[in-house]
């Protein structure tokens, strides 16, 4: 039994880069063109850090099946999810 129980809403920005780029298998790079593009719009803290959430991560696995299975470049890929949105 763990020694405390966290619940985070999927709408909290806890996640940084460096993390999410390992859980969903993206460059670091291309989570900040995605994030340019507005595919994805992590919450920023200060001017450099970007804070995901678990809601951002799910939309950013469905990337990379688009960029990997698909290869939908990033232009595709926002206008697929501006259209499902």
């Amino acid at each position: 039994m763990p020694l405390f129980d966290i619940k985070i809403s999927q709408d909290e920005p806890v996640y940084v880069i460096s993390i999410v780029s390992k859980l969903v298998d993206l460059p670091v790079w291309t989570l900040r063109q995605l994030d340019k593009a507005g595919v994805v719009s992590p919450k920023r803290i200060g001017k450099k850090s970007r804070f995901y959430s678990l809601k951002d991560i799910r939309r950013l696995e469905y990337v990379h099946y688009l960029m990997e299975e698909k290869r939908v470049n990033i232009h595709g890929i926002k206008l697929i999810i501006e259209k499902e949105g």
